[in-house]
């Protein structure tokens, strides 16, 4: 898969296949799209093109700093590869860009950078300044500059009635199970392991601590959940720990995991995390036994539900 993040200087050397959108978390959606895009193009000896934005448009639009995304914009273009895309850009969102007319973006971007040849979006794509035009003026477009457009029905894209927005509620009520359904796969993230205060090898529960690089990423509700990671192609189990540690004082925010039957240095690696199963929300323990007692319950209620 090609990667251009600057179409002005790109024109592409066959014709395309093209869909546009954000396509945060690439869910089961956004895949009857994609795959048909891939489908239509490689039957016709075209270039199955994905056309998204960086960062997301309601951070620029609405000034939304808050948001959190599903897939940061590496697990975006890692699943996207994965779906036989060809080639993705990834238009830069800004000011300038959101303040492009409905047709100069088709006519400069799709037409004479992309050379297309076949629109593919859903029934409730919008797309120019302030979103205003919508697929029967990508219709009007297609007549007037030579390409034609398909459109995904809602009874199709929706018939899991899947969102984006319902997969970030979800997880942050902890419904990992939920979105896991909306995505087609385990929701993850990749943290890097980093040295914490090694207090939970003291209670018998040694931890590798994580660090989420990207601050954009949606970290699910805080909470105790089973997880697991693909260590050296092995898939190990675990209990995963995200809150702010309220019975060890001083200790703080973090995000820990404790992985069954296994014993190896991960200092300074990268780990991504797969989970399984919510079990409990973070509580406050008086005292440290009482602490080590439910984690020794936790791990029973986690071994049991992955049926180690």
């Amino acid at each position: 898969m090609r990667e251009i993040t600057d179409i002005t200087t790109f024109t592409s050397e066959k014709p395309t296949v093209i869909t546009i959108g954000t396509f945060d978390g690439v869910h089961l959606g956004h895949q009857k799209i994609i795959k048909r895009v891939v489908e239509t193009a490689h039957k016709n000896g075209l270039l199955a093109t994905v056309f998204t934005f960086f960062p997301h448009p309601r951070m620029i639009v609405q000034h939304d700093q808050q948001l959190k995304l599903i897939h940061t914009l590496t697990e975006k273009k890692q699943f996207l590869q994965s779906l036989g895309v060809d080639l993705l850009i990834v238009q830069p969102f800004n000011e300038v860009f959101a303040n492009l007319s409905a047709e100069a973006f088709v006519s400069e971007l799709l037409v004479k950078h992309l050379r297309a040849e076949k629109v593919i979006i859903g029934y409730d794509h919008h797309f120019g300044k302030n979103r205003t035009a919508n697929i029967d003026n990508m219709r009007l477009f297609g007549e007037q500059y030579g390409f034609s457009v398909e459109e995904i029905p809602v009874q199709e894209v929706d018939e899991v009635s899947v969102s984006s927005t319902k997969i970030r509620q979800a997880l942050n009520e902890g419904k990992v199970e939920v979105a896991e359904y909306y995505l087609g796969v385990p929701y993850s993230f990749t943290g890097k392991v980093v040295h914490g205060l090694k207090l939970g090898r003291t209670i018998g529960f040694p931890t590798a601590n994580l660090q989420v690089e990207a601050s954009y990423k949606l970290i699910p509700k805080d909470g105790v959940y089973v997880v697991y990671s693909l260590i050296e192609g092995r898939k190990v189990y675990g209990m995963m720990s995200i809150g702010k540690n309220p019975t060890i004082q001083g200790k703080g925010a973090s995000i820990e995991v404790y992985f069954f039957d296994f014993n190896q240095d991960l200092y300074g690696q990268d780990l991504t995390i797969y989970f399984v199963k919510y079990l409990r929300e973070e509580r406050k323990f008086s005292s440290v036994s009482l602490l080590k007692k439910q984690i020794q319950d936790d791990e029973t209620a986690a071994r049991k539900a992955i049926a180690l």
